[in-house]
């Protein structure tokens, strides 16, 4: 075999560093475009158009940074707030924003939490610091009725501390499968390496935001426990007795925390797992209606 001229070993090194720069670069766009977990305007246009169903689309600005929410149903009438766990954002409420008997008896909004959709995407917030931000958008869009926070896994115990923050804000809260109990939260260690440089960087979409509240949330957690007793809202919660992801043993945890609630009622969904929110959606929209609707 005859050897390389020095032109044709140029070349080589050229092409390789080709490759390379287009792997990084489509590595790039694979980082920050997939798996971000969020719909397109097209895609929620053609969602919500495909069911006849009108919404509103928008972003507001809170102290600098940009929040995104979807709204739905009936503007002058009670508010339903769905939040989003982690990763995720609004569009995993996008059957209960289209849902027709929703829509008939309420206001029903859906954000993107800090750092997720189109709020502020891939710019991580502890709970403290969601927790303001939400409120503010919600304070910003009160419309003086009645407001009921529904919260699925890492949005369970963002909308208490929203409840504790602001008690005069919120009348009722819905945990779905949500992770309040400082004592089952094991963060994985792994999870530390990949909030530094240059690690950071190579956590795809949404998972960047996500990484670093999951890391955050156990501290986070322990910091609210202590306020727990001064919950005062009404409080349904419907968890999987099967659930790995946030273990049963929350509902217990719950139970005995909120001391100062006007009304507790629970829902174990027997041999349920993390997901309820949508391999049972049919139970927690009919749940709510009666809670909601249907007067003592």
């Amino acid at each position: 075999m005859s050897a390389l001229i020095p032109g044709q070993k140029r070349l080589k090194r050229f092409k390789k560093r080709y490759v390379l720069l287009l792997l990084g670069l489509s590595y790039v766009f694979f980082n920050y475009s997939c798996l971000s977990m969020r719909s397109s305007p097209r895609e929620t246009r053609t969602f919500f158009e495909s069911r006849k169903v009108g919404y509103h689309d928008s972003v507001i600005q809170i102290a600098g940074k940009d929040l995104h929410y979807l709204q739905t149903g009936k503007p002058d009438a009670p508010t339903l707030v769905f939040v989003h766990g982690s990763p995720g954002s609004w569009d995993a409420w996008k059957s209960y924003l289209s849902d027709s008997t929703l829509r008939e008896h309420f206001r029903l909004i859906a954000p993107d939490r800090p750092g997720f959709g189109y709020s502020d995407f891939r710019k991580s917030m502890d709970l403290a610091d969601q927790t303001r931000l939400l409120n503010a958008l919600l304070e910003e869009l009160n419309n003086g009725l009645p407001v009921t926070l529904i919260g699925h896994s890492y949005g369970g115990p963002l909308i208490v501390n929203m409840a504790l923050e602001a008690p005069r804000q919120y009348h009722n809260l819905a945990i779905v499968s949500g992770a309040l109990d400082p004592e089952a939260e094991k963060p994985e260690k792994w999870r530390r390496l990949f909030m530094h440089f240059p690690f950071k960087y190579l956590v795809p979409g949404s998972f960047r935001p996500s990484n670093d509240e999951l890391w955050w949330l156990k501290e986070d957690l322990l910091i609210m426990r202590s306020r727990l007793g001064e919950l005062t809202q009404n409080v349904t919660i419907i968890h999987g007795t099967a659930d790995r992801l946030v273990p049963f043993t929350n509902v217990a945890f719950m139970q005995e925390a909120f001391t100062g609630v006007e009304s507790l009622r629970t829902f174990p969904l027997e041999e349920e797992r993390h997901f309820i929110v949508w391999e049972r959606e049919e139970f927690i929209k009919t749940t709510l209606l009666n809670w909601l609707l249907v007067k003592p």
